[in-house]
């Protein structure tokens, strides 16, 4: 078995209303890629958030005094708090440079996934923008594959993927917040070992594990590659959602 991650070439920075699906059948054919049944396009959180008219100019934000308070204690701007608690379930820990939430998506990160690294906005350059996720990046993931699949005829996934910390170990992974065509994890319970030995609680994150080896092919920094191609997945394709992945509250020993 092998994986096969490629870079998508010539992705230009993406503006509300692009059509990805487009522009990535564009990219494949520059990269000298022809879709093939089973194959997978991992996206970058960004391009789509861009595309969806997820940014936010701050000058356009009042915070509240719940925001301000926050802001303080986290010596944050307030107008980027007052985005974190309306994109928050809820504030689970405050320090100083970091905010630890509940997403409205359901998963537990940092900064309510508010980002701005790699975000401007049209017009003056001077002017403040951050970038949201995406509303609902299994939707996100489910119209770009259907328009892929209706140009293409091929059968793929899609991924959209972000960078996250993690509350056991330093740095952050690319992990799967959206996706549709792929299973988000594989249940090997039951599965016998190389010594026959019957599998008791191996659940695989197999979405997650791609995305992190995506997330080493797009880099976190000037790299400009927002979008991956992957054949040899080795797992068969089939219809998956971001709540497999997410540990329900009452199991969720880091809270």
């Amino acid at each position: 078995m092998s994986l096969l991650l490629t870079p998508l070439k010539n992705i230009p920075l993406i503006r509300q209303n692009d059509n990805l699906a487009d522009i990535l059948i564009k990219s494949l054919h520059e990269t000298n890629l022809e879709l093939q049944d089973n194959d997978i396009i991992v996206l970058a959180q960004k391009i789509v958030s861009k595309s969806e008219g997820r940014m936010v100019n701050l000058a356009t934000v009042t915070p509240t005094m719940r925001a301000i308070e926050l802001a303080l204690k986290a010596e944050k701007d307030p107008r980027v708090m007052e985005l974190m608690l309306q994109e928050s379930n809820e504030i689970l820990r405050v320090r100083v440079g970091t905010i630890i939430v509940e997403h409205k998506l359901g998963f537990v990160c940092a900064n309510a996934g508010i980002d701005h690294s790699n975000v401007m906005g049209a017009g003056d350059k001077n002017m403040e923008y951050v970038l949201l996720l995406p509303e609902d990046p299994d939707r996100s993931a489910r119209n770009i594959r259907e328009q892929i699949k209706q140009t293409t005829k091929k059968n793929i996934g899609v991924m959209v993927i972000d960078s996250h910390g993690r509350a056991w170990r330093n740095g952050t992974v690319g992990i799967c917040i959206g996706l549709s065509g792929l299973p988000a994890i594989i249940d090997e319970r039951g599965w016998k070992d190389l010594f026959g030995y019957t599998l008791q609680i191996t659940i695989v994150g197999v979405a997650d594990e791609l995305a992190a080896a995506a997330s080493l092919v797009m880099g976190q920094a000037s790299e400009g590659i927002p979008a991956v191609h992957v054949r040899g997945f080795p797992y068969p394709l089939g219809e998956g959602s971001l709540k497999e992945i997410i540990r329900p509250k009452e199991q969720d020993m880091f809270r």
